[in-house]
């Protein structure tokens, strides 16, 4: 019988790079995290290059001086413009000075209900916060307490340069920080109310509406179905220059002919409703953008 102990397996993994380290901070809890883009951008793009179309060259661009011409980056400073070509120099090292060890942290000093922050304050980033293994423990009871309660951490911290105002939430057992934009950083409706229809809309075509919308709803909403039809039909583009073929046009849709906005209606709610077997199923109020794990 074998007695030589197993090799442990290491772990093959790639180690994802942090975009931030610090600290989180929730009444007198501090937890060491750092943050992880949560979003995957190796091989969600396609990317193209600007050629030369003369010769094919990949066309450069270059930090130029006007007195002196290209300059290395270590030859570059930072400088706030307050006049006409006039300029004060800032060292990055000045503005991290100016910031307490408290702003070096993601300081959480309100907690909200989970619905409560309108999706319009989003901005699109999204982080995991992972925690050093010291802090693992208060790292889980926050993630557990989040969940159970129903809500959502809110609070500041200098990200990029910026303080930025964020939402801590749980996400399957981990935390994740949004960036939000602030409140002035919102267009107000009234910048745009000029543009936008003041008319009542009530009556059948009222009706119509709703029953469209309560034709077309479900319980649960499954992102996996959705795809990136764009990207794939670019790749089978590329794919087919390539390969010297001639590439294949998606067939167009024909959609029926609609004489009015009470025309379209109807036949929108029997389409909806002939494709949901002629039921409709009202969705909860309170929206789901994935299917979570609950204690």
């Amino acid at each position: 019988m074998a007695t030589a102990k197993a090799k442990k397996k290491k772990s093959t993994r790639k180690r994802t790079r942090a975009s931030w380290r610090g600290q989180l901070r929730f009444g007198l809890v501090t937890i060491g995290v750092e943050a992880v883009n949560a979003v995957k951008k190796e091989g969600s793009d396609i990317h193209f290059h600007q050629l030369h179309a003369a010769c094919h060259s990949r066309i450069q661009y270059q930090k130029v001086c006007p007195i002196h011409g290209p300059v290395p980056n270590d030859e570059i400073i930072s400088g706030y413009e307050y006049g006409k070509g006039r300029y004060v120099e800032i060292d990055p090292d000045e503005l991290d000075a100016l910031r307490s060890e408290a702003e070096r942290a993601l300081t959480i000093d309100s907690f909200v209900p989970e619905d409560e922050i309108d999706p319009i304050h989003f901005d699109g980033r999204k982080y995991f916060l992972v925690p050093e293994s010291d802090g693992r423990e208060a790292y889980m009871l926050l993630a557990a307490a989040l969940r159970r309660q129903g809500r959502v951490g809110v609070g500041q911290v200098v990200f990029s340069g910026k303080e930025q105002l964020v939402e801590v939430r749980e996400y399957d057992g981990a935390l994740v920080m949004q960036m939000l934009d602030y409140a002035a950083e919102i267009r107000g409706v009234d910048e745009v109310a000029s543009d936008l229809p003041t008319m009542r809309v009530t009556g059948k075509k009222l009706e119509l509406a709703e029953a469209l919308v309560e034709s077309s709803s479900s319980e649960d909403f499954d992102f996996s179905k959705y795809t990136d039809r764009h990207r794939e039909r670019t790749k089978e583009l590329i794919e087919a220059k390539l390969e010297g073929r001639e590439p294949v046009a998606p067939e167009t849709e024909e959609l029926p002919e609609v004489i009015n906005l009470m025309d379209a209606l109807r036949r929108s709610v029997k389409s909806a409703q002939s494709a949901g077997g002629g039921k409709s199923k009202r969705r909860s109020t309170k929206h789901k953008t994935a299917k979570r794990k609950r204690a």
